[in-house]
Order: C-alpha cells, then sequence, then structure tokens
C-alpha cells in the first residue's frame, strides 16, 4: 500500500517543489493550505506521515499537532522559518517527531520523512513479539505498549525512545546515542531536545517513569529493579 503523506504549508510554491519530491519517491501525496483543512483530510484519510507547517491560516500548526495527538501517533515533521529553540522544543512538547527550519533542502526534508515512514525499532536477537518489564509492555507487530494494562499513546519518537532503552534495560545509553539512533543524522541543536522527549515518556508512564533514571552529564539508563 502506498504511504499517504499529507503536507500542510500555505506557500503554495514550496507545498509544490515538496510534493513533487514526495511523488517522485513514490508516495501518495495529501495537500492542506490552512489547519483546517488539514484536521479534515486527516480525519477522512488515512494519512501515515505529516509534515506541518506552524504559521498557517484558520488554524495554526501547533493547534492542529496538539489535535492529532489526542487520537494518533502518526509522525509528524513541523516547519518554521523561526529559529528559536524555544519554539523547537514547544513543537516537541506537543508531540511533533522532528523539526525542519525554513530554508531548507527538500532532499534533507525527504530523508527525514524517509526515516521516520521506514524506521523501526530493531529487536534484541530475540524473536518474541513483546518486551515486557515491571508493568510495561511493548507489543512490536502493532506498536502498542501498555502499563498495567491501560493502553498509553506514545508518538513515534516517543516509542523509539522508550523501547531502545527497555532493549538496552541496565546500560547507561548517552544523548549521542539517542540521538544517532532515533533521529539518525548529525544534530545541531542542545541537549533540551533529548531531554523534553524523555520528560514526556516518563509522564506518559506515570509511576513507572522512574524506571527511566537520569545519569548525570551523560545519559540516561532503564532500570527494572528501581
Amino acid at each position: 500500500m502506498l504511504k499517504r503523506i499529507l503536507i500542510v504549508e500555505d506557500e503554495e510554491i514550496l507545498r509544490e517543489i515538496v510534493k513533487d519530491y514526495l511523488l517522485e519517491e513514490g508516495y501518495f501525496v495529501l495537500e492542506a493550505k490552512n489547519g483546517k483543512e488539514a484536521l479534515h483530510l486527516f480525519q477522512k484519510h488515512e494519512i501515515h506521515l505529516i509534515i506541518l507547517d506552524i504559521m498557517l491560516p484558520e488554524v495554526d500548526g501547533w493547534s492542529v499537532c496538539r489535535r492529532i495527538r489526542k487520537t494518533s501517533d502518526v509522525p509528524i515533521i513541523m516547519l518554521t522559518a523561526r529559529v528559536d529553540e524555544d519554539d523547537t522544543l514547544l513543537g516537541f512538547e506537543l508531540g511533533a517527531d522532528d523539526y525542519v527550519t525554513k530554508p531548507y533542502s527538500p532532499p534533507v526534508l525527504l530523508a527525514r520523512a524517509k526515516r521516520l515512514l521506514n524506521s523501526r525499532t530493531r529487536q534484541a536477537v530475540s524473536s518474541e513479539d513483546t518486551l515486557s518489564c515491571c508493568g510495561i509492555n511493548v507489543h512490536f507487530p502493532s506498536r502498542t505498549v501498555t502499563v498495567d494494562g491501560v493502553n498509553i499513546n506514545l508518538t513515534y519518537t516517543e516509542y523509539e525512545i522508550l523501547t531502545y532503552l527497555m532493549l538496552n534495560q541496565g546500560i547507561v545509553i548517552t544523548r549521542e546515542q539517542l540521538i544517532t539512533k532515533i533521529w539518525g543524522y548529525e544534530y545541531a541543536g542542545d541537549d533540551r531536545t533529548v531531554n523534553t522527549h524523555i520528560r514526556n515518556v516518563r509522564h506518559k508512564l506515570g509511576d513507572k517513569g522512574k524506571l527511566i533514571t537520569t545519569v548525570v552529564r551523560i545519559g540516561y539508563k532503564f532500570e527494572g529493579n528501581v
């Protein structure tokens, strides 16, 4: 089945450029020029990835991301002409998986889209379909996570971080290792991006969030015996 990508961009020229690149790669592309159209298309179609501009008429990108995250973990790449790191962190806090600042290279944007669409956390040598520890259960085929039997809604990136830490239980994972594993490209920002995602994962795990411990100035570790 063709992967459906929704481009939400009010600048027609930019929208068409990105669309052409995606079509050449064999993706099915839907377009929206404002947030209201984006939400309508998302409800009407099965979408596999969203490329979402922040500064939109009708409904802005922040609001679109927030509403979609109430019901879906679809990967979201946010676009912005602003370079304020606080804006980037807000996007991640709302559940964005990646962030691209304008002007950007369409091939780079395409590469990041491919990563989100194709990348999957590699399972351990074991061929088991599930990973369980201390009441946290990960079902790899469906990419679902439950805590004490209750389903929790993780974004694509949050799921990748949690499973990577759990698969390496008891091992300190540096922030650099997380960036390389999860984002897969050279990172130009600071550690706050990783910290924000970790904070989101801990919050969604509730009391189980304490299983992810911080190793000061190094990174994080999943400890099942905490």
